[in-house]
């Protein structure tokens, strides 16, 4: 039985230092997410997931409203956390190029690759199994997004990650746990 699963990364979001959890989106990201909607909307989508941080529920709460369902919000579907320092964005690119040549790097205080793909793994395998046959929309991020769908095909990776829109739509169909065929969904 197939199920589909929409990636939806969030739309542009403006970056404050140390608001990632409640951080919305820009006027330009809000627009966006009006297509995102228009975009998913005939779909036929069951049931939608989002990671707690708002500019990820912000991403697919015009969805849910459409389609009168609630989102259910995932702690462990939370982007990746860095560090436990402020750091500059040159830092930020040369620890994520790092952490997808070693799936363990990690900066100081900070989460390896390995560890938040682990973890949102661990929300998106029981969904696929409960849920099979469904169709379900996740509100994501760039990172743990990628991170989710390397686990099923290691070709998405560092450079499919830096190719990435805000926001971004990829579908992805699953025969029970292995995935047979992913579609960019978004036209930026």
């Amino acid at each position: 039985m197939k199920t589909i699963i929409y990636m939806v990364r969030h739309g542009e979001s403006p970056y404050n230092e140390g608001n990632e959890r409640t951080r919305g989106l820009t006027p330009k990201g809000k627009i966006d997410i009006e297509k995102v909607t228009k975009l998913l909307i005939g779909e036929g989508i069951d049931m939608i997931i989002s990671s707690p941080y708002t500019r990820a529920i912000l991403s697919v709460e015009g969805l849910a409203e459409h389609l009168k369902l609630d989102i259910k919000v995932f702690e462990d579907l939370r982007e990746r956390h860095f560090t436990s320092y402020i750091i500059e964005n040159a830092e930020l690119m040369s620890s994520i190029r790092e952490s997808f040549n070693d799936p363990d790097y990690t900066l100081p205080g900070g989460e390896s690759n390995a560890d938040c793909q682990k973890r949102a793994i661990s929300v998106l395998k029981p969904i696929l199994k409960e849920h099979s046959g469904k169709k379900i929309a996740i509100g994501t991020h760039g990172l743990v997004m990628t991170l989710m769908m390397n686990h099923f095909d290691p070709a998405f990776g560092l450079e499919f990650l830096n190719q990435l829109k805000k926001p971004d739509i990829y579908k992805m169909q699953f025969e029970d746990l292995e995935l047979e065929e992913v579609t960019r969904m978004w036209n930026d």
